[in-house]
Order: C-alpha cells, then sequence, then structure tokens
C-alpha cells in the first residue's frame, strides 16, 4: 500500500508559536506587529517557450525557502521547470467562543506572506504562480462542516481578502487533520463545500482553486443541482509515490493522477509515473517537499519525460 498520510500537514498543523488570523474578513494579529501595506502587483512575467504538463511544487515554509521553486530550470531553452508554488500550509481554525472557523497562519506562513516582496514576488516575476495552501489544525473545523452557507461565505471571504492582499495567485484546498466533531463541531455535511467552493469563485473569478483530492470535503462536491467541480483550476493525486486519478469531473488537462515527494520517492518511480502521465494525457504532475539542497537528479527523472530536458540547479 501507499503512505497515505504526509509528515508534513502534522508538523505545519501544529505550528501554532505565531498567530495571524483573519476574521469574518478583518485581520488580527497575538503578539506581532500588523502586517505592512501590500506590495505593488509583480511585474509581467516573461513568456515561456515550455511545452508539456503543469509541474506543481509544495513546499514545507516550516523548514523551506519558497525561493527554492525558483532554482530550476530546464537544460533546453532555460525556462523554469515548475510552473506552480504551494505555500504549505495555513489552517482553518475553530474559535470557540465566537463558534466559527477562521484563517490562521502560523509564524512561518505569516512570515513568507509579510514577506511577499522577497518570497513571492521573484516566483512570480519568473512566471511561477504562488498558492495558498489551507489545511485543518485539530480543532473542529473544516471545510465540510460549515452549519450555514453564511458560515461558508464568511471563510470563503477570508481566503479572497488573503489572495487580494497579498497578491496571491489562488486558494488550495486540503481537508486533513480537521478532527471534525473537536470543540463541538459538527460532522461533515453535503452542503458546506459546495457553498465554500462557490462563494469562493465567485470572489476571486480569475484565480487559482485547486483540490488536494483527500478527506471529506473531496467527495461532497455536488449539492441541490450544484456540482462544483468545474470551479477547480486543479485536483490532485495526495497519495505520494503512487497514480490515482482524482476523482472530480474535470478534463486530464487538470487532473494529476501522479505525486512524488522530492528525494523521497525512487527516481525510477518518478520517471514512471511522469512517462505515464505524458503516455496517457494528463496535465498535471504533482511534486512535494522541495527543499534546499541540489536536488536537480530528483527533479530531471521527471523533466526527461515531461519536457525531453536535463534540469538545472542554480543557487
Amino acid at each position: 500500500m501507499f503512505t497515505l498520510v504526509r509528515s508534513r500537514a502534522r508538523t505545519a498543523a501544529l505550528a501554532l508559536s505565531a498567530v495571524a488570523a483573519l476574521a469574518f474578513g478583518t485581520t488580527a494579529t497575538t503578539g506581532a506587529a500588523a502586517a505592512p501595506a501590500p506590495a505593488p502587483n509583480p511585474a509581467p512575467a516573461p513568456v515561456s517557450a515550455k511545452r508539456g504538463p503543469t509541474s506543481v511544487a509544495y513546499v514545507e515554509v516550516n523548514n523551506n525557502s519558497m525561493l527554492n521553486v525558483g532554482k530550476y530550470t530546464l537544460a533546453n531553452g532555460g525556462d523554469k521547470v515548475f510552473d506552480v508554488a504551494v505555500i504549505f500550509a495555513a489552517n482553518i481554525n475553530y474559535d470557540t467562543g465566537k463558534k466559527a472557523a477562521y484563517l490562521h497562519f502560523n509564524e512561518n506562513v505569516q512570515r513568507v506572506l509579510d514577506n511577499a516582496a522577497t518570497e513571492i514576488r521573484p516566483l512570480q516575476q519568473k512566471g511561477i504562480k504562488v498558492v495558498l495552501s489551507v489545511l485543518g489544525n485539530h480543532q473542529g473545523a473544516g471545510f465540510a462542516n460549515f452549519p450555514s452557507k453564511q458560515a461558508a461565505s464568511t471563510f470563503a471571504k477570508q481566503l479572497s481578502d488573503t489572495v487580494a492582499k497579498y497578491k496571491l495567485d489562488g486558494i488550495d484546498f486540503d481537508d486533513e487533520y480537521a478532527e471534525y466533531g473537536n470543540n463541538g463541531t459538527g460532522q461533515p455535511n453535503a452542503s458546506s463545500f459546495v457553498h465554500l467552493v462557490t462563494a469562493l469563485r465567485a470572489n476571486m473569478p480569475g484565480k487559482i482553486i485547486s483540490l488536494y483530492n483527500i478527506g471529506p470535503a473531496a467527495s461532497r462536491l455536488s449539492y441541490g443541482g450544484v456540482d462544483v467541480s468545474s470551479k477547480f483550476d486543479y485536483a490532485w493525486n495526495p497519495y505520494y509515490g503512487s497514480w490515482q486519478v482524482p476523482g472530480i469531473s474535470l478534463p486530464k488537462s487538470k487532473l494529476s493522477p501522479a505525486a512524488v515527494e522530492i528525494g523521497g520517492t525512487s527516481q525510477g518511480t518518478v520517471a514512471d509515473l511522469a512517462r505515464r502521465t505524458v503516455d496517457e494525457g494528463y496535465g498535471v504532475y504533482l511534486t512535494y517537499n522541495l527543499d534546499g539542497t541540489d536536488r536537480s537528479a530528483d527533479v530531471s527523472a521527471f523533466t526527461r519525460e515531461l519536457y525531453d530536458s536535463d534540469a538545472v540547479y542554480t543557487r
């Protein structure tokens, strides 16, 4: 069997030493100065000549820099290897006094956002989209148990406000570690995630919404005659080292059945999954845990199959 949960998720979910929450569309900080004014819009990205699947890199910002994503180019042509960089991860927390979910940033996520000019904008200027992943945090709050449409819309506004404030390119949903029922919260219901995604798409029509295909939310995409599958830009397999087509009605061009951990999945498996991605006509290739060491051999294992080129690492 495959490894079904990521150590990365537990690390990010438990990192609570500093908090920055967006509650009901306003920013609250604890023990820290208010975030600086948002940076100006990034400069236009260069046009890439690269052809092939979209490459995605999750980065554990508790341990690694987002800038690592921009250090890899293709030997043939010099284009960037990665197209989407995922900040892992913000959390959905629960306020027991207000009985409401709110968006929470640990100190490392907050640092990346506050330093967007040096942590995020350089990637965007290279044409790499930067999205924020949101993950459960053991408090009972999750994407699948909002008690009302209004509650879901309130959280969606916190998400879209964050994207606007820090000039991000979108939101990634990862329904793990919510521990539904904690703190008196409800169990997953049929309407919650549909209301959330509908509201978020309405708030940010030009931005990315992606689905890490796991948890109760991922199996609750339709309610009251509304199917939100088409509102996602991407969906991917959550089980590293394996092949699993996400169970969502999206075209192959938006799906990643392959998922690999850089340095954790063998280069042979990485290459096999990349080759299968191309052979079967899928348009996305998911990677996790890009760190600060030279991983050009691991990255080349999939770029040779996806783009017919080795990868080059530049410090």
